[in-house]
């Protein structure tokens, strides 16, 4: 295919897609419109309570998420569960160990020395290991008590958040197990053999403490930090760190393999499904060697508790009191950035990335007695279900910043846990029992009429709507009115600019599910707007309108209220005039143009052109007899608007001034004055002022003249000057002398006049 073969069929595909969109401008623009929401983008920006977004569109019930316990403590680090349901919290601000019972009673067995319990497991017979930070130490938690004390602690439960230094349930008693003679322990492992494995910082080292407490180096990374640590069923070590985002397959006898190198730079969380595949969780963005951020480097001092309402390692906190480690617990702004991935490694060793965020950080993932998996997040506070590569849901919006981690909680439920604040919710096994989801506020940009709205979903579903106008619906709009699906779907609402609707799901026999809603209305029509209309001389638009088949000129826009204007092509014409102007129609309504002229001293407007589809014009400058002219452009939004609803509008442009006349020369002679040529002359011009004067003797170089006075701002101007010869031989000679003169419009007129020789 040659060159003009290739631009040959790029015009055609360039014709094709302006001509579509120029169809689509204009079905949109008329008559009734709609706003439906239906994909996750736009449900997102809504405000769901117990209803879940599907990323493929659509909403239905979210598990049930209710509260547990509130610890007084403002980080929980880590949850784990002993076979009877009690839910362990390893806690920070103040450090301590937690023992919540299913139905929500609560004891303290541990408060360490250090700041913060950063790890935690349950171990066989219900022993618990405690890891806490800094100077990171292992401790062994027991239960030694009765059950009178046990039920004593727990009925003094209440005293947790009331007294500032509440007392440890005396049935358990701690006792230091391991001391790795490491400033961070970031998590532990138990296999089924008992042994402990604990995940260390600073060295990246693994340590390994036996049943019978024997403790060695188990694994040693080339990595700075390991971070987190799970166990597969052939009793491997699976390990995640800080670096370069490595996850390690370390077999029993210790030696690792590197089963994925992520593309971020931390992996924080780890789970492992019934078929053997790893899914694993990384966050921060990989930089150059010299500008890794390592979990120790990203530490803020842990000499004193955190400053009230300051967060950890983020942009508004305050210095001072030092506060978490950064690389356990991500804050905002914290030196994450990125969002997160979560990698499925599957038992051929090749990973897939299922699922990924801008601004979510995973802090946490588990399955579902479904098998589904969850990921708790922050710092929004979500947790998501991961059904498959880009297959997820967002189920809910805890009310604490982050969620940190999940245990399995009786009956199928799965327990919870948030930091800023503290807490531990039960979430499921079932959905709620009813949900809202209230959608972000629509803005028609017009006073509207809200019309019908269509629903499509399944189950019990209640809509309602609402309008005001103002952005804010908290200032007085008007009430939510119930939208009657069966009887027409009017939603009554009163004429305003904005709206919203509201979606309550209630469980029932059949699943309740939203899958689109939309809300029909009209806009009042208004007058088009013209924002400047500007003239230009010498210029030459091509017409890209009607005459071609396009319409590049005309707004391609939608209810966002944005505009699209094409450039016209121009040339350079000194014998035409352009016109051009910017205008839209908030109704983005097709619009047509007429153009019209004005003499000076003139009250008449004459038509130029009408049914104009562009945003510029040009016309032959001889249509206009020498002087000053206004331009008028009229705006009409007719094509989009049956006959007699049509609106105009009109926009002057400045004056400007028309000359293609020549100036005139007149009594032009020229004598010989000894070796000089004497000339002169007189230039008029019937409008504007002679610009300047320029001669040639013998077709010679053209040489700027002054006129009598030198100022040259007249329509008439003398001119008298002299030119020298160069030898006295020259006087004998014939000479010819030619002038030309230009007004201010570089309009030019030329004469000559021949000197005889002697």
């Amino acid at each position: 295919m040659n060159l003009h073969s290739v631009l040959r069929a790029s015009r055609i595909v360039l014709i094709g897609l302006v001509l579509c969109c120029a169809v689509s401008v204009a079905a949109f623009a008329q008559g009734t419109r709609s706003w439906e929401q239906s994909k996750f983008d736009d449900l997102e920006k809504g405000t769901a309570s117990g209803v879940a977004i599907r990323n493929a569109g659509g909403l239905e019930l979210a598990p049930s998420f209710k509260l547990l316990y509130a610890t007084p403590s403002t980080y929980i680090w880590a949850v784990a569960a002993d076979d009877v349901g009690n839910v362990y919290a390893a806690a920070g601000s103040p450090a301590r160990v937690y023992r919540i019972t299913p139905d929500g009673k609560s004891s303290i067995i541990f408060q360490p020395q250090e700041l913060q319990v950063q790890a935690l497991k349950v171990g066989p017979g219900g022993v618990i290991y405690a890891a806490t930070a800094p100077d990171g130490k292992v401790y062994k938690i027991e239960h030694t008590g009765s059950k009178k004390e046990e039920k004593k602690a727990e009925s003094q439960s209440g005293d947790v958040q009331k007294d500032a230094k509440p007392a440890v349930d005396a049935s358990w008693s701690s006792s230091e197990y391991f001391a790795p003679a490491t400033k961070y322990i970031w998590d532990l492992a138990l296999d089924k053999a008992g042994n402990l494995y604990i995940a260390t910082g600073d060295h990246g080292e693994i340590y390994k403490v036996t049943a019978k407490g024997e403790h060695s180096v188990f694994f040693k990374s080339d990595e700075t930090h390991i971070r987190v640590l799970a166990v597969d069923a052939q009793g491997n070590l699976i390990a995640g760190t800080d670096g370069s985002g490595l996850v390690y397959r370390i077999s029993p006898a210790g030696e690792g393999f590197v089963l994925y190198s992520a593309p971020k730079k931390e992996i924080t969380a780890l789970a492992l499904d019934r078929n053997g595949n790893i899914y694993a969780a990384g966050v921060g963005e990989k930089r150059a060697a010299s500008g890794i951020a390592s979990a120790s480097s990203m530490l803020m001092s842990l000499q004193s508790n955190p400053a009230p309402g300051t967060t950890p390692g983020g942009a508004g906190s305050t210095p001072g009191p030092a506060v978490v480690p950064i690389a356990s617990f991500p804050s905002p702004g914290g030196g994450l950035t990125g969002g997160s991935d979560v990698y499925r490694i599957a038992t051929d060793g090749s990973p897939t990335r299922i699922w990924s965020s801008h601004e979510d950080i995973v802090y946490t993932l588990a399955f579902d007695s479904h098998g589904q998996m969850l990921a708790g997040t922050g710092n929004r506070g979500h947790i998501f279900a991961i059904e498959g590569a880009d297959q997820f849901s967002d189920l809910l919006k805890s009310p604490a910043s982050q969620v940190t981690g999940f245990a399995q909680a009786p009956g199928g439920a799965l327990y919870a846990a948030t930091s800023n604040l503290g807490k531990v919710f039960v979430l499921g096994p079932g959905p709620e029992s009813h949900g809202s989801y209230e959608s972000d506020v629509f803005d028609a940009k017009i006073f509207s009429r809200w019309g019908r709205a269509e629903f499509r979903g399944t189950g019990n579903v209640e809509l309602l709507a609402r309008s005001g106008n103002v952005d804010n619906p908290d200032r007085n709009w008007s009430a939510w009115k119930p939208v009657d699906l069966g009887k027409g779907a009017e939603m009554g609402v009163p004429a305003a600019r904005y709206a919203q609707w509201k979606a309550v799901l209630h469980a029932g026999g059949a699943k309740p599910s939203v899958d689109s809603v939309t809300l029909n209305y009209l806009s009042r029509n208004v007058a088009p707007e013209i924002e400047d209309v500007s003239v230009q001389l010498a210029v030459r638009y091509q017409p890209i309108g009607k005459s071609s088949g396009l319409n590049l000129g005309t707004d391609i826009s939608g209810s966002s209220g944005a505009h699209f204007d094409s450039p016209v092509p121009s040339t350079h014409d000194r014998d035409a005039i352009g016109v051009k102007w910017n205008a839209h129609d908030d109704n983005d309504d097709q619009l047509v143009y007429s153009v019209y002229y004005r003499g000076d001293g003139e009250s008449r407007w004459l038509l130029l052109k009408d049914n104009i589809t562009d945003k510029a014009y040009s016309f032959d400058a001889s249509l206009l007899p020498d002087g000053g002219y206004t331009i008028k452009v009229v705006a009409s939004d007719a094509p989009s608007h049956s006959p007699g609803d049509a609106l105009t509008t009109s926009r002057e442009s400045r004056r400007f001034e028309v000359d293609t006349t020549p100036p005139r020369i007149e009594n032009l002679t020229a004598s010989l004055e000894g070796t000089q040529i004497h000339v002169r002359l007189r230039a008029e011009d019937g409008f504007s002022a002679i610009k300047r004067a320029e001669y040639s003797v013998d077709a010679g170089d053209w040489k700027y003249v002054e006129p009598v006075g030198q100022l040259s701002d007249s329509v008439s101007e003398d001119y008298d000057f002299k030119v020298p010869l160069e030898a006295a031989k020259d006087a004998a000679s014939e000479h010819v002398v030619v002038v030309r003169v230009y007004d201010k419009y570089d309009n030019m007129g030329a004469a000559k006049t021949v000197l005889r020789g002697k």
